[in-house]
């Protein structure tokens, strides 16, 4: 299955998750840039903007070679983008892709990811004929653990020392939602 060449719009009670830009760059600097959101990230915390204009046309281009999709979580008041969520590593010949997802700190255990992970998770498996939604999350990560549990995942395990990220090796939990215990 290959992406439409129009970007899908979804949205929730409080927010639109629409395509990034680079206008949206300011505020996706804004939370990169800060050590508490990049601490379970596989990547340094932002030191300039220019670091989320070339991430957010990074996904964009993953949108366009049909190889991932990422939504900008934009807040419907503000417009402002507070985060953002989509699939990566996706392996159409297993019928399977990896979602990851990151908020801005102001609006941490606010159920934003509670409420954008449903849309996400119905668009793979009705849109991207997924079979498998897979997350890695670190084990030290609660939070991130507590939101996927909530929408429906299911702990298999850890992967020891799986990840080399800022010098370590660090171990990896996954959790997994297949397509017949979504419907």
């Amino acid at each position: 299955m290959n992406f439409t060449v129009e970007f899908p719009v979804l949205t929730t009670g409080r927010f639109i998750l629409r395509r990034m830009e680079e206008k949206d760059a300011g505020e996706v600097f804004d939370y990169f840039s800060k050590d508490e959101v990049t601490k379970y990230y596989d990547l340094e915390s932002f030191i300039e903007e220019s670091q989320a204009v070339e991430i957010i046309e990074r996904w964009n281009t993953k949108f366009e070679k049909s190889e991932g999709i990422r939504w900008g979580i934009a807040d419907k008041e503000s417009g402002k983008i507070i985060g953002s969520c989509g699939y990566h590593c996706w392996e159409k010949e297993h019928y399977k892709a990896e979602i990851g997802f990151e908020v801005h700190p102001d609006y941490w255990r606010q159920g934003v990811m509670s409420e954008v992970l449903q849309p996400i998770i119905q668009f793979g498996f009705e849109s991207m004929s997924l079979n498998r939604i897979e997350a890695f999350y670190d084990p030290e990560n609660t939070a991130s653990k507590e939101c996927l549990f909530k929408a429906g995942f299911i702990f298999e395990g850890v992967l020891r020392k799986a990840a080399f990220e800022k010098g370590v090796f660090c171990d990896a939990a996954v959790c997994s939602i297949l397509k017949e215990e979504y419907l």
